[in-house]
């Protein structure tokens, strides 16, 4: 590809809404524009690299068994109303008409369209299991799009879907897709952890995020390693499970009440009292499931709604106002787990929940029931009584927390999420009444499984980790070229000698963005920095007359820069590309294993 022909329009100043490196970098480098607030036109740079990352997919899930299908973005309402989502999904759902005045959704996912499918053309368990996907534009009406493709409104995904006869199989394909999802990632050379995630609106009991490792990640996760460094577990902080520490305290002094005027927080209260955040017990009330429920735990630790949620079998959980509160008879700022107020004849009664890691303390304060005083000198077993059904682990994970799962310590990253695995079981089939005739004869629900991927969040994500000052430096198996030849020069000499290297890299299929532009060679070498291919052949000038090319990788310095003999430029280039993508897919096998 000649680059005075590419349309590829750098800019030398970054838009002032580009907040991360992923849309300025983009946006900077020529490929992509925008349109509208999350919505962005794709320019050639980008679509080869979106093309890479979705064929690597492909490849993948061919090979771990899945078929490719197309399922039409505008969706009747009719699914989702069958389905219960239409309502539930929220304003997410861009909804219009027809016409004819009939509903529609764009599709922002399709677990009602293929369950459709397959409730009307797969009848029995003989033609089971299946998986089918597609990758195909979605668009979700995101409140505040932003980080330009990273979050976005319009969007393009990976999605599948697997139906089985019972959970076993599902759970069986889970596996596998797991497993091809591992190699997908590692083939596009990305840093990454599977962790164990909330399912979310999505429903299901089962999931894993597959989160790319990066700084400006949105997602915070921690993992726990062996003594050689092997992941051993890894989870999204809102599920991750915190071990309870060991306390036996005695306490020393008796409980009282004491003023604590307009002190409210935990470090105003702390600060009054001179007694650190940890000993001060944080209460928050939410409204659960219609019931309002005071959530308590250390002042240094924040309450998990999702775990408060599972905890409590609850379909619906949200922070109480100050007025319901009052209404109930609680003193917001106030609250505290001892001498709670009793029903009233318009209210239910309070429910506590603690968490673990208060048990066996003593010498802590809390909230007094009443307004401007908080309880002192509280001692678990002594003041603090809670029943077992009420005592579980409601914090959100942190660095230096033991996993609940192996006792471990915890290490913390950032992460993007680019993929995720549910086990959905029953929850559309039932709902739409889609069902096979097992082998004994009767009619049973498909058990289902779902599996996306998002293509261009991959590629956003790749960037936030693989970038330095002078722009992107791509991973070589998703780079939109494989090698940017820059000829350092227009006379004849130098465009003959890169026009020879061009075609005989092009005839080993190493792609080649050969820049045939007169322009200064450090505008050249600014702009193919910018764009990030991973190896740089520069032709002509002084090395020409040494009888040499210049070859240097993307990621190394100008220190590393070799000067290769004229007639070794190919072999040492493509020997360059290949061990890079030869690396790419022999980390995707050590993944696999």
């Amino acid at each position: 590809m000649r680059y005075s022909k590419l349309l590829a329009p750098t800019l030398k100043e970054t838009p002032a809404d580009a907040v991360v490196v992923s849309h300025r970098l983009m946006l900077r480098a020529g490929y992509v524009r925008k349109l509208s607030a999350g919505i962005y036109t794709y320019l050639p740079l980008a679509q080869r690299t979106f093309t890479k990352v979705a064929n690597i997919i492909r490849e993948e899930l061919n090979r771990a068994g899945a078929q490719e299908l197309t399922m039409p973005a505008v969706q009747p309402a009719e699914l989702w109303q069958e389905s219960g989502r239409w309502e539930q999904y929220g304003a997410e759902l861009l909804r219009f008409k027809d016409r004819k005045g009939n509903d529609f959704v764009i599709g922002p996912t399709h677990e009602e369209v293929i369950t459709a499918l397959v409730r009307d053309e797969v009848k029995s368990y003989k033609q089971l299991p299946l998986n089918l996907y597609q990758i195909q534009t979605k668009f979700r009406d995101e409140v505040r799009p932003r980080f330009g493709i990273m979050r976005g409104r319009e969007f393009v995904m990976k999605d599948a879907y697997s139906f089985h006869v019972d959970d076993a199989d599902a759970h069986k394909e889970y596996d596998n897709m797991f497993r091809a999802y591992t190699r997908i990632f590692s083939r596009c050379g990305l840093r990454f952890r599977a962790v164990e995630a909330d399912t979310g609106s999505i429903g299901g009991n089962r999931s894993h995020e597959f989160q790319v490792l990066a700084d400006s990640g949105e997602d915070a996760i921690v993992f726990t390693v062996d003594a050689a460094g092997k992941p051993t577990y890894a989870a999204n902080v809102e599920l991750a499970p915190v071990a309870a520490a060991e306390h036996n305290e005695k306490p020393e002094l008796p409980c009282s009440v004491v003023d604590t005027p307009k002190k409210k927080t935990i470090e105003e209260v702390a600060a009054f009292l001179g007694v650190p955040p940890a000993r001060v017990l944080k209460g928050v009330l939410f409204d659960v499931d219609g019931k309002p429920v005071l959530a308590m735990c250390l002042g240094d630790r924040d309450i998990n709604e999702v775990k408060l949620k599972k905890v409590l079998g609850a379909k619906d959980v949200r922070l109480l106002l100050d007025e319901e509160a009052k209404a109930a008879g609680l003193k917001p700022g106030f609250v505290g787990p001892l001498n709670l107020p009793a029903a009233q004849a318009s209210h239910p009664s309070v429910m506590l929940a603690v968490d673990h890691g208060v048990k066996g303390l003593a010498g802590l304060v809390c909230g007094a029931n009443a307004w401007d005083k908080h309880h002192v000198q509280v001692a678990w077993g002594r003041d603090l009584i809670v029943a077992d059904d009420c005592l579980a682990d409601l914090t959100t994970a942190k660095a230096g927390d033991r996993c609940g799962k192996n006792s471990d310590v915890y290490q913390a990253a950032r992460g993007i999420e680019v993929g995720h695995v549910f086990f959905l079981g029953t929850k559309y089939s039932t709902a739409m009444k889609a069902t096979f005739q097992g082998e004994d004869k009767a009619e049973h629900p498909y058990v289902m499984g779902c599996y996306g991927i998002g293509v261009t969040r991959t590629a956003a994500a790749a960037i936030e980790q693989n970038h330095d000052d002078d722009g992107i430096r791509w991973p070589a198996p998703i780079a939109p070229f494989h090698v940017s030849l820059v000829a350092l020069g227009v006379d004849k000499e130098t465009m003959d000698l890169a026009e020879k290297l061009e075609g005989a890299l092009e005839g080993l299929g190493i792609e080649v963005l050969f820049d045939d532009r007169d322009e200064r060679p450090g505008v050249k070498f600014k702009d193919n920095d910018l764009i990030g291919n991973p190896v740089r052949l520069a032709v002509g000038g002084k090395s020409l007359k040494e009888g040499v090319v210049e070859v240097k990788l993307r990621s190394e310095t100008k220190e590393q820069l070799r000067k290769v003999p004229i007639n070794e430029a190919v072999h040492v280039v493509a020997a360059l590309v290949n061990g890079l993508l030869a690396d790419a897919r022999k980390a995707a096998d050590d993944a696999a294993v």
